[in-house]
């Protein structure tokens, strides 16, 4: 029987090793090319901060990557059991089905813990820090911050939309400081204008030339007939601060980026919403983060469930055909997921339940699957 356990466990561990590898090769790549892709282009990125980069979201990968690869390796190795009447040799011998599956199921669950170890503590640090790299390239050079016909809003209540970008210089400036309202206080428009970057005062200075610009009153922002028009300035200096800039993205933290014991901790303060209530909203964010934690961790578990009576099934020994069932499995898993997350801000939709959704239907499948084919 040890010798079963050890040539299925071998063939489980060799496959999803190399289905892990590619799954995340290929995840990684076109991360790096979707978040690097502008900073690549607008300008040089040293090699230390991609290898960063890279190193930063390989954990998040392997959330996806692990139960990926390794339901990809059931389906290979027991269709291909079931290809070579190895199965039947073995069910002629006496050995049944749920016994060949030993090996099996003890790799599942040490991808479980695995996953939840990378789900509760290593991709929310690292995502956190692949956060502050992106922002640490961009911020390195803040010229390249500006581009042609987008409007900036990375800075604290300032709106800056840039018409063209010759280097240095702009043209067509419109620029909006808002208050606390998030109603414009300050409008700002200039033909042209330059940028130069002040890092011993941790600032940008917008210069404009011939700047026409319209104020209007703190305590009465939506009143029109306060608004003071018709002020030109022919050269003025407009100081954008970036430490304002550094302090935000440092205290902006989404709950993706939080660990286990930071969600729980943020979920027990009650966030407070308008008016001293509790934000519904918010709440019901932080228990659908902290339910996908558990949920996903099982993901490697109910793919070995649903896999093997699916790999058998298919009786195939092809490469592609077990590749393709599992994109098929792997998407429909998936896609409740992503359902159940975008849900996540509303508090009727039960996010935080629905998120169990993929492993009940998945476990509940394979298990009525497994138990019919071991009773043949």
């Amino acid at each position: 029987m040890k010798l079963i356990d050890r040539y299925v466990g071998k063939e489980i561990l060799l496959t999803a090793s190399m289905a892990v590898a590619v799954l995340s090769l290929v995840l990684v790549l076109g991360n790096v090319f979707k978040q690097l892709f502008d900073l690549l282009v607008n300008h040089n990125v040293p090699l230390d901060y991609i290898l960063a980069f890279i190193g930063y979201i390989i954990p998040f990968s392997l959330t996806f990557t692990i139960p990926w690869g390794f339901l990809t390796s059931v389906l290979l190795v027991f269709g291909k059991l079931s290809a070579e009447n190895e199965l039947i040799a073995l069910r002629a011998t006496g050995v049944s089905i749920p016994r060949v599956c030993y090996s099996l199921f003890a790799l599942a669950a040490i991808c479980c813990g695995i996953c939840f170890w990378i789900n509760v503590a290593v991709a929310p640090a690292a995502q956190q820090k692949m956060k502050e790299a992106l922002f640490n390239i961009a911020t390195s050079n803040p010229i390249a911050m500006f581009t042609s016909d987008q409007v900036i809003d990375d800075f604290p209540d300032t709106k800056i939309y840039v018409g063209s970008k010759n280097g240095p210089n702009l043209q067509n400036l419109l620029m909006y400081k808002t208050g606390k309202s998030g109603d414009p206080l300050e409008v700002v428009y200039a033909r042209s204008g330059s940028l130069e970057v002040d890092k011993s005062n941790m600032q940008v200075l917008l210069k404009l030339i011939n700047a026409q610009i319209e104020q209007r009153d703190e305590n009465h922002s939506s009143d029109f007939t306060r608004i003071q028009q018709g002020i030109v300035a022919q050269n003025i200096v407009l100081p954008i601060s970036l430490e304002d800039l550094y302090n935000r993205a440092k205290s902006k933290r989404s709950a993706s980026t939080m660990t286990l014991n930071e969600l729980i901790t943020n979920l027990k303060e009650q966030p407070q919403g308008k008016q001293g209530k509790v934000d519904a909203g918010a709440l019901s964010a932080l228990r659908t983060e902290i339910n996908k934690r558990y949920s996903f961790s099982l993901a490697s578990l109910a793919f070995a469930i649903i896999g093997v009576p699916l790999g058998i099934t298919a009786h195939r020994r092809e490469t592609s055909v077990g590749f393709l069932f599992s994109i098929v499995v792997a998407f429909v898993y998936f896609f409740f997921i992503i359902i159940a997350d975008s849900l996540k801000n509303n508090p009727h939709a039960h996010s935080d339940l629905l998120i169990w959704l993929p492993n009940v239907l998945f476990i509940t499948l394979g298990t009525y699957l497994f138990v019919r084919l071991a009773r043949r």
